[in-house]
């Protein structure tokens, strides 16, 4: 029988934003990763921080991800602190958007997230999130 740490669920979490969007999976996203509504704050990509349905935002993703062949993040440096029955993860990452039709069709966007979670009845939940744009590199508009 395997033992998991409040941690390692925590993580395991946050993994789960990051596979799950790769995936497009956007069922799993609302029901094992996000609260109901998350204030969500992507303001460094140009975007504006507001609280936001898991539903639109996985709308808003799906749309966003349309005519891109393959999305690949990688996430780790993780630095968790726990206090009850909340969570603050801080994390390192890079997303990779492959378009094959495009000229060089490869960008990139490394970062950092800042993410808050809640233990809610059915688990841990990311309920705030903002990424911090570090730079982006390559074909950005993909064409």
């Amino acid at each position: 029988m395997e033992h998991f740490s409040t941690r390692d669920i925590i993580v395991e979490t946050v993994n789960k934003l990051f596979v799950y969007t790769d995936r497009q999976d956007w069922t799993k996203l609302q029901d094992e990763v996000f609260a109901a509504d998350v204030l969500f704050d992507m303001s460094s990509l140009g975007g504006e921080k507001r609280t936001m349905p898991a539903r639109e935002i996985c709308e808003m993703w799906q749309k966003g991800f349309e005519g891109i062949d393959q999305i690949n993040h990688l996430a780790g440096n993780y630095l968790v602190t726990i206090t009850a029955n909340q969570a603050d993860v801080s994390a390192y990452a890079t997303a990779t958007h492959y378009k094959k039709a495009a000229v060089n069709g490869v960008r990139e966007f490394v970062g950092t997230y800042d993410i808050h979670l809640v233990l809610q009845e059915n688990g841990w939940r990311i309920d705030q999130f903002r990424y911090n744009l570090k730079y982006m590199n390559g074909n950005l508009e993909l064409t």
